[in-house]
């Protein structure tokens, strides 16, 4: 049997978002050296659309060499790398190239930065066209460059692709996914999977995950319980569990769940974060009751979100500047200490567990969409009611 993987989401706690600009080899080799030493084999990271192809027609050749870093200290570490390709959206603002927006199209709700500056743009359509296209020369540029390395575990499409852009029909989400993935496997034969998160199962937004998924090597959800208008607290445990299994349902797949966690509450003397927040201590209880249940209702995995809380200076800087909450969600605090939750996630990887057999579905797709949107609450009061 497999072992259920546990792993961290990965941002640097001294430069963020700003990790390919601001790079800092020794910082990341001290933290890859802490997460294996928490027992967290697998570490998801993210390449930065942005930076890496300024050009529809080009790569750009430092920001491959510090990709080549990365790789090569996860592997010295002894971790696993699940890089995340097209990133995009990213803790509520969309890092994008200027050569991808429309600019026929706002932004909306989520701020779009490129090249340092917000543009009042929304992004173009990424999922055909000349902007899969383009897209593809990455896909195969990053593919066939880490071929057989040692630290490859699998690729993760793009984080939370929909905040992109919602995909113009369930047809063209579809052969979004099956062309790239199949570029990443003929150039580097490792598996693919696809960063979808809550709000693709509590709206419409035109994945039908039978199909889409099919050639992913298993299917993934995000969910965080503060995030959840459904939830019935702020440390509500099954939150993440159902998001979980409604994926296995509609899906047919085991699910990798390999974005869960919650904001600390405000640093000492710092302002709120208009988010509900939990103690460090509420937040290492949680952690657990997620993993035990996401474990005894048949996921392959879970990753935190994230690593680290960011050091003060990013108050100032996107996505803190308005969403200050996203300076808290780590497993360490800016300075570098640890904080319960990192004791708690190294307890459970102890204990070793292995992934069991997903249960049968709690739903059916046709049913489930027609039931959207104002199904989910009913949905999930039935399941908390049947699920300790």
């Amino acid at each position: 049997m497999a072992q259920f993987l546990l792993g961290i989401n990965y941002w640097p706690r001294r430069s963020a978002m700003y990790m390919w600009q601001r790079f800092d080899l020794g910082e990341l080799r001290e933290d890859f050296a802490r997460i294996r030493g928490l027992g967290l084999p697998v570490v998801r990271f993210f390449i930065g659309w942005d930076e890496f192809q300024p050009e529809p027609g080009r790569i750009d050749a430092t920001m491959l060499k510090r990709l080549d870093a990365v790789m090569n200290a996860l592997a010295d570490a002894g971790l696993r790398a699940m890089p995340s390709l097209f990133t995009g959206h990213m803790s509520g603002v969309n890092w994008l190239p200027e050569w991808t927006l429309d600019r026929s199209r706002p932004a909306g709700r989520f701020r779009t930065f490129s090249a340092g500056r917000e543009l009042p743009w929304g992004a173009g359509d990424i999922y055909s066209g000349p902007i899969l296209e383009a897209s593809r020369l990455l896909a195969r540029t990053i593919g066939a460059r880490y071929r057989n390395h040692p630290a490859l575990l699998m690729w993760d499409l793009s984080n939370e692709f929909s905040n992109l852009r919602i995909p113009s029909s369930p047809k063209v989400a579809k052969e979004w996914c099956a062309r790239l993935t199949s570029d990443l496997i003929e150039t580097s034969d490792a598996g693919v999977t696809a960063g979808n998160h809550s709000e693709d199962l509590t709206q419409d937004r035109n994945f039908r995950f039978e199909s889409f998924c099919k050639p992913l090597v298993c299917a993934v959800m995000h969910g965080y319980s503060v995030y959840a208008d459904f939830a019935r607290s702020r440390t509500d445990p099954n939150v993440v569990p159902f998001l979980c299994q409604l994926m296995q349902s509609v899906s047919g797949k085991a699910v990798l769940f390999n974005e869960f966690g919650n904001p600390a509450c405000p640093r000492s003397g710092a302002q709120g974060t208009g988010f509900a927040c939990l103690s460090e201590d509420e937040m290492a209880r949680y952690a657990y009751d997620v993993l035990d249940r996401l474990h005894t209702r048949g996921a392959l995995g879970a990753f935190w979100w994230c690593w680290a809380d960011y050091v003060e200076e990013l108050r100032a800087w996107p996505p803190c500047d308005c969403a200050p909450h996203e300076l808290n969600f780590g497993i360490i605090r800016y300075d570098g200490s640890e904080k319960p939750v990192a004791r708690v996630l190294k307890s459970f990887a102890a204990e070793n567990r292995h992934a069991i057999a997903p249960p049968p579905p709690i739903v059916y797709e046709d049913s489930w969409l027609a039931a959207l949107p104002d199904g989910v609450k009913a949905a999930y009061r039935a399941y908390a009611s049947t699920h300790g």
